[in-house]
């Protein structure tokens, strides 16, 4: 018998504590403090719980996201031409709309056709999403910001022990060191510093990460100049569940930011990963408990798993606020279809929003309800907010109805013109259909053998119909 399920407690070392405002300083250990009652490594990562308080729904008075597509999302696929960053970047200000909903959109600065991308998008003049860069913390990668003129540039600033004993080689006292003179480098220059805290969700919140953050404060302080902290969930880990325990509940961290470290909601921004299927939900709670941006990439394409797919949050951000805001929605259909057409991006049919058939069914009893309403089994208007009509697979499930459905999508006709299930043609390429699945057929009925079909069993429909669009297009 299944263990019965219960909560596993956190040890005290993870457990939220209560903002004291007061300053704290990096505990220094001699060996790296792997959480390893969390991540075992040879088993899977724990979720434990604690017993203190859950933090309550702090939302910021304004939301927005920003977009990793030509940084992160560059890490897991050929890399871009000029030409196609150049495109998206278009595709997504389109996106974005004049309130600016898509905020900001970092690129490397590593190589010369990395700075040409920036500088061709930099001469479109767009007022979103902002141009900003992403370099590691040292005085090399800083000098590209200052020579492209750049108002902001994310820095990498790693907090975890797995990353700062294990990958830089250096103890907590000297990655901050390393981290803040950059970040102090970068203010006297009148550049906005973004600190990337990678590897968050799995670094030691009270022992390194809030007295690093209160120190990136108190430049800000003195310098005048906002400093921006990105929460970056490098692998995934992070859960949403309020009761969870740092350093992976999103709600904590969160709190543990605007309350005990000082940094004001509109500076904070949410980096997620998809490796345990949490990357959208993640990023919605990070903006209900205090986080006002949401970072994410076009088609969620990103580092091994993904990033946040930006049109995800694009729908999620309408759903919060009650309004798109100014968003093209439709141009989230254009973005797909460019990868599809000019990048010979392979996406997942079924994928939400974007896949070919996100809004398609196959059942006839589904396809029969649509016929009658098309809200009964859609999400919402896909035709008025994202240019997809519904769309129906033919295959044995479809029966009469969902070749009635498919017959007068293809031949666009009126409601007072079009076919239901009981007439003659219809019945016959229905029956048609069955015959093909009863001799062994497994495979979906493709749109030119049904075309075919309707050439055979309704011919002077077809001819009528094509007259009409022919009359319609523009000469």
């Amino acid at each position: 018998m299944a263990n019965a399920f219960k909560l596993s407690p956190a040890d005290q070392e993870v457990r939220l504590r209560q903002p004291t405002g007061k300053k704290r300083s990096i505990e220094h250990v001699r060996e790296p403090n792997l959480l390893r009652a969390l991540f075992p490594y040879r088993e899977v990562p724990k979720i434990v719980f604690d017993p203190a308080p859950e933090v309550p729904l702090d939302p910021p008075q304004e939301l927005f996201i920003t977009c990793t597509t030509f940084r992160d999302g560059q890490q897991a696929r050929t890399p871009y031409t000029v030409q196609q960053i150049v495109d998206l970047y278009e595709l997504e200000s389109r996106l974005s709309g004049p309130q600016g909903v898509i905020r900001q959109c970092e690129f490397f600065l590593y190589s010369d056709k990395d700075r040409d991308a920036v500088e061709r998008v930099l001469a479109l003049g767009r007022r979103y999403p902002e141009v900003t860069s992403w370099i590691r913390a040292n005085a090399t990668d800083l000098k590209w910001v200052k020579d492209l003129e750049l108002r902001e540039t994310g820095i990498l600033t790693s907090c975890s022990d797995y990353h700062i004993f294990k990958k830089l080689g250096l103890d907590r006292g000297k990655a901050a060191e390393m981290y803040l003179a950059v970040v102090r480098e970068a203010v006297a220059a009148g550049i906005t510093p973004r600190c990337h805290l990678e590897d968050l969700t799995r670094a030691d919140i009270y022992g390194f990460v809030v007295p690093f953050v209160q120190a990136l404060m108190d430049i800000q302080r003195d310098s005048g100049l906002p400093v921006k902290v990105r929460l970056c969930d490098t692998m995934g880990w992070a859960v949403p569940y309020a009761g969870a325990a740092l350093p992976r509940s999103v709600a904590k961290l969160v709190h543990v930011m605007v309350h005990e470290c000082g940094v004001p909601k509109a500076q904070l921004e949410w980096h997620g990963h998809n490796d345990f299927h949490k990357t959208l939900i993640n990023a919605s709670t990070a903006w209900l408990y205090g986080c006002a941006g949401a970072n994410g990439t076009l088609l969620g394409i990103g580092e091994r798993t993904g990033n946040t797919p930006i049109e995800g949050l694009c729908i999620e951000y309408a759903m919060l606020m009650g309004t798109p805001n100014g968003m093209d929605l439709r141009a989230i259909t254009d973005i797909a279809e460019y990868y599809r057409r000019e990048i010979k991006e392979d996406i997942p049919i079924r994928t939400p929003l974007v896949g070919e058939e996100f809004n398609a069914t196959a059942a006839g009893i589904h396809v029969d309800g649509m016929m009658k309403d098309p809200e009964i089994y859609n999400i919402f208007d896909t035709e008025a907010l994202l240019n997809r009509p519904v769309g129906v697979k033919i295959n044995d499930k479809s029966g009469a109805a969902g070749v009635a459905y498919w017959v007068n999508q293809y031949l666009r006709l009126p409601a007072d013109r079009q076919l239901d299930k009981k007439h003659p043609a219809i019945l016959r390429i229905a029956a048609w259909v069955e015959a093909q699945y009863r001799q062994g057929r497994t495979t979906a009925i493709a749109s030119a053998e049904m075309a075919a079909q309707i050439q055979r069993h309704l011919p002077e429909t077809l001819a009528q119909a094509a007259g009409k669009l022919s009359a319609a297009m523009p000469s």
